[in-house]
């Protein structure tokens, strides 16, 4: 069951010529859009199902600068700066609340992460404060689980996700971009190798500059037009919750349990650190690259062999500019819940958090998550590509850095001074080869 984003009416029109085209209506392409619409750069969005369909509306909605990775850091800032303004921004409700986020700990090893992350947190002005087994028991709803502390930062929040894709998307509009639904980039346009515009569904639109976008579909696309990214989808499972009287307003997370309070007045509940991480042919394919990763996080990840396997191996790799694309047969990737997953969350929130021994089930969905072999994005240009910017492989991270990724990704495309320095996010840090394109051959004789 899908969550219910709030709608975005597509333009009817399909304009004829851009600056920018922007590939994917997630958080990361409305954002984009949103201030390259704002700087006065003419753009158009287009999103082959509807905006926020897919991981923008189906994840926690936890927007933190808490225990990222260092790389992240200040875009992280960056970005909570920005969920700060959001709602002045787009003049629109986007849910932002700054609630506060406690991270709780089982053991002492947790709690040593925890003190040696605050080492870091300290470097960059980040005020967090470490607390011991009572206090953090307290603050996690009066929890009767003993744990072994904490670590608590206030300026960490939280916002909707079925609704802040869809009121950047509208705000952009009103700035002056295109926003088109049920529109699937088929290919990239190319003229003596550069980006000249793109095929989509409806039509060729011209332009400089295209921004590839597309969360859990970038892989494909990029496979197509001969770039090889580095990414494997992971499944994240949601389930909110309703009837619960005296929860904490922090949003609270442990090693097994995550929950935070959603606009509703309930509550989005989720098995923290446990993924679904299906076997398909993609995951052979990327074995020598996300080798490192797995081993790693293997403690964290089922793996499960479905029929996901066989739908990966029968999908189109390759086509033509004039051909059906799998986007357009696949509007929305919707995937089923890990309910084993969900329940046993349940189970865990329901035992040692009194508050939630009322609670009542609503809904719960499923959502795809493009994950690189270490999970930081890639943010950068592709060099073999000119005229190509790839924002791809947020890794679960996506919603709460994304305004400050959709900032970073206009200053790449204007080629301004950046807010916050790109390095951390190259393409070339995985050192990937270019592959041949069948679209190299195909489109750039379109003019």
């Amino acid at each position: 069951m899908a969550p219910k984003v709030i709608p975005v009416k597509s333009d009817e029109n399909l304009p004829e010529a851009v600056d920018v085209v922007v590939i994917g209506g997630g958080i990361i392409g409305v954002t984009t859009a949103f201030f390259l619409a704002r700087a006065g750069v003419s753009v158009a969005l287009c999103e082959k199902g509807v905006i926020g369909g897919e991981q923008s509306s189906r994840n926690w909605g936890w927007t933190r600068v808490m225990g990222r990775d260092e790389r992240e850091l200040p875009l992280g800032m960056s970005s909570l700066n920005l969920w700060r303004e959001m709602n002045r921004l787009t003049g629109r409700e986007t849910g932002f609340r700054q609630c506060g986020i406690l991270y709780a700990c089982d053991n002492e090893k947790q709690l040593n992460e925890f003190r040696n992350w605050k080492d870091i947190a300290d470097r960059y002005q980040i005020q967090t404060t470490l607390l011991d087994g009572a206090r953090t028991a307290e603050m996690a709803a009066g929890s009767q689980r003993t744990f072994q502390g904490g670590l608590f930062c206030g300026t960490d929040g939280r916002a909707e996700p079925t609704m802040a894709a869809s009121a950047v998307a509208e705000a952009a509009r009103e700035h002056g971009a295109a926003i088109l639904t049920h529109c699937a980039v088929r290919a990239l346009d190319r003229q003596g190798g550069r980006i000249s515009g793109v095929i989509t569904e409806r039509g060729r639109i011209r332009c400089s500059t295209v921004v590839l976008a597309g969360g859990a579909w970038s892989r494909l696309f990029g496979g197509n037009e001969g770039i090889n990214l580095p990414a494997l989808n992971v499944l994240g499972s949601v389930m909110r919750v309703d009837n619960v009287e005296g929860a904490p307003e922090e949003t609270v997370g442990g090693s097994d349990f995550a929950f935070r309070r959603n606009i509703q007045g309930g509550y989005n509940i989720s098995r923290r650190n446990a993924s679904v991480s299906e076997i398909t042919p993609d995951s052979f394919r990327q074995l020598r690259q996300f080798a490192g990763s797995y081993l790693k996080n293997h403690k964290e990840l089922r793996l499960r062999l479905s029929r996901a396997f066989l739908d990966e191996w029968k999908m189109e790799r390759r086509w033509t500019p004039d051909s059906v694309t799998p986007f357009e047969k696949i509007r929305t990737l919707d995937p089923e819940p890990s309910h084993g997953l969900l329940e046993e969350a349940a189970r865990i929130i329901k035992r040692d958090f009194p508050p939630f021994r009322t609670m009542r089930e609503v809904e719960r969905w499923g959502g795809m998550i493009d994950v690189t072999p270490d999970a930081v994005p890639i943010i950068d240009r592709a060099e073999k590509i000119p005229g190509l910017v790839l924002g791809v492989g947020f890794s679960g991270h996506g919603f709460g850095i994304g305004p400050g990724a959709g900032k970073l990704l206009s200053e790449i495309v204007r080629n301004v001074t950046t807010s916050v320095d790109p390095a951390s996010f190259s393409f070339n840090r995985f050192r990937q080869p270019f592959l041949p394109s069948l679209n190299i051959l195909t489109t750039h004789r379109r003019s």
